[in-house]
């Protein structure tokens, strides 16, 4: 059967201006898109993945953001259209009804104020001339299409009262109101837990043959693609550097770049007791071109052999988490006592050794970042012990409290949120140097602060810039040069690498893994990715619902599972298989 064509991008080239400059995000870029295809769109972050989506869309930011030249060829039925030269006026005709898009972050894309069923019927509305009831109507079985459960209870909430799954559904929901020819995904799965991905990648997947959608994915995730996808392009600072089906490209990738791409993504069956970056397979000289590192290949030493160096004392634990419960009131009556709560932790108990690192893993909403939240006294327990260094923390006074803080530190998921824009981020490391006392003076305090940025791999000239002139994986090394800044002992990284796309990923792991062994930390590592906890961990904690449905060693959890949660949640992981010549 011949493919129908739906998109040809024929050398497009977008550029953003700085006022005097304009600096190319995308190259002379080319791809097609047939119907009932679907075309991945991979790269790391800033090679240009979400300015093409935009482009096609006309979404690119105003005045700063335009197409430079190149077509973008849409053909509907009978009619071909060069969507890059249509006016703003015209292009809406298109926009949402012939080509729509899912967003990145479901929270940000929809209104906070308005409930979802308004959102659905209002963009059901723009494109559609029925009345309001029959607009509710096709919202409620949208919501049942999209395998939302009581449609009529979602219609009435508000964003904030959903899942991040259930709201990416609402996404999808909107995206599908018009049965669009193309659906553009752009990184639709990437704050999502492995069994929430699984779904919204199934559903995708469905309502695509259902529809018969031409659907362009733009991922950094190389497992996704080997699931959802027909065709791959890779991008690389706004060119395109090799396409071709996903098979060849998983099996004979031809690229220096794709081949490091597909290296740096943590698999369950790693060997490698330092993961590959993107450097380890080329370089790049002076004139932009890349040149392949012959077969440079690293530490053959398996991960388990390095654990065994890695000497944990298994007599005295460090920390002793002892039948801890943490709720959240959902009513209270007239006189404020509490009638209705949510048990996020329930009756846990579980020890940490020093120098362990203690995995923990589970769904959105099983109690993972609760749990290490409570551990550091940032969420009050309702129940329970948490001793450290045997002494109960959950009865500290404040003054105790700031003492134990400079002891236990944490990574948070988002460096962004975690860094205050107004305040450069050497400031942001010396400011707990100071509040801790770590150093009798100013001077010593930035000379150390200097140290910790040269540790985690930046350097003096970044100690007055600001948060925003750095990239995600940047600020999360600056996130985790403050946690070091107070010498602390205990840290727990709640899904700190989660955001981040592989390469960026690999190298953040690799440098958590090195501190580890030159001072000695202990850590809680916190993530859905039960690869990257398989990489990291000693042992592991799966929860479920509050509580701990099974412990064990990394080998163990994922070998011989005891419990039919925990072999759904490894049966979820995306299964690739990595041919690097």
């Amino acid at each position: 059967m011949k493919n129908e064509l739906l998109l040809e991008i024929k050398k497009l080239s977008v550029g953003f201006s700085d006022g005097s400059n304009i600096n190319i995000a995308i190259n002379e870029i080319s791809f097609e898109l047939n119907k009932n295809e679907t075309l991945a769109i991979v790269g790391e972050s800033g090679s240009g993945k979400s300015v093409t989506a935009f482009s096609l869309m006309q979404l690119l930011p105003k005045p700063t953001g335009k197409i430079i030249s190149g077509e973008i060829i849409y053909h509907k039925e009978n009619k071909i259209v060069d969507l890059a030269i249509l006016s703003e006026k015209k292009i809406r005709q298109y926009r949402g009804k012939d080509i729509a898009m899912i967003f990145q972050e479901p929270m940000t894309s929809l209104n906070p104020v308005k409930t979802c069923g308004n959102q659905l019927t209002e963009s059901i509305l723009i494109h559609h001339k029925i009345s309001k009831r029959e607009a509710k109507k096709k919202a409620l079985f949208l919501f049942e299409k999209v395998r939302l459960p009581y449609p009529e209870k979602i219609y009435k909430s508000y964003p904030f009262e959903l899942s991040g799954g259930q709201k990416q559904r609402i996404i999808i929901a909107m995206a599908i109101s018009c049965n669009p020819a193309i659906l553009i995904a752009d990184e639709p799965t990437t704050a999502l837990d492995v069994t929430i991905q699984k779904n919204i990648l199934s559903l995708l997947k469905e309502l695509q043959q259902e529809y018969g959608m031409g659907m362009l994915f733009i991922t950094h995730d190389l497992g996704i693609v080997a699931e959802i996808a027909d065709r791959v392009a890779v991008i690389y600072k706004g060119k395109i550097v090799e396409q071709n089906d996903v098979s060849s490209v998983f099996n004979n990738p031809q690229h220096p770049y794709t081949k490091g791409l597909l290296a740096c993504r943590t698999q369950l069956n790693t060997n490698e007791v330092k993961l590959p970056v993107i450097s380890d397979f080329f370089k790049t000289e002076a004139d932009g071109s890349l040149i392949e590192i012959d077969k440079k290949r690293l530490s053959s030493v398996s991960t388990n052999e390095a654990k065994l160096n890695n000497i944990i004392d298994y007599s005295t634990p460090i920390m002793e988490v002892d039948k801890l419960s943490t709720f959240f009131t959902l009513k209270r009556n007239i006189f404020g006592k509490k009638t209705q709560q949510f048990k996020a932790v329930d009756q846990v108990s579980f020890k940490v050794y020093p120098g362990e690192t203690l995995g923990l893993v589970g769904e959105s909403g099983c109690g993972k970042t609760t749990l290490g939240r409570s551990i550091l006294q940032l969420i009050k327990p309702e129940s329970g012990e948490i001793l450290y260094q045997s002494k109960n923390i959950t009865q500290l006074s404040k003054n105790d409290l700031r003492k134990l803080r400079k002891d236990v530190q944490i990574i948070f998921q988002d460096p962004y949120s975690s860094l205050n824009p107004r305040i450069t981020i050497g400031n942001a490391i010396i400011e707990p140097m100071i509040v801790h006392k770590i150093y009798p003076n100013q001077t010593l305090c930035k000379k150390n602060a200097i140290s910790l940025l040269e540790r985690v791999g930046l350097d003096e000239t970044h100690f007055n810039r600001y948060p925003h002139e750095f990239s995600g994986g940047q600020r999360q090394r600056i996130c985790i040069a403050r946690a070091l800044a107070v010498e602390p002992k205990f840290i727990i990284c709640d899904e700190s690498v989660s955001a981040l796309d592989v390469s960026i990923q690999a190298q953040v792991l690799n440098l958590l893994n090195e501190l580890k062994q030159d001072f000695g930390f202990t850590y809680i590592f916190i993530s859905h990715d039960l690869s990257v906890v398989k990489y990291m961990s000693d042992r592991i904690i799966v929860m479920q619902n509050g509580q701990i449905v099974e412990i064990g060693t990394a080998n163990e959890i994922f070998s011989n599972p005891k419990t039919d949660y925990t072999r759904k949640l490894i049966d979820a992981i995306p299964k690739v298989k990595i041919n690097i010549h």
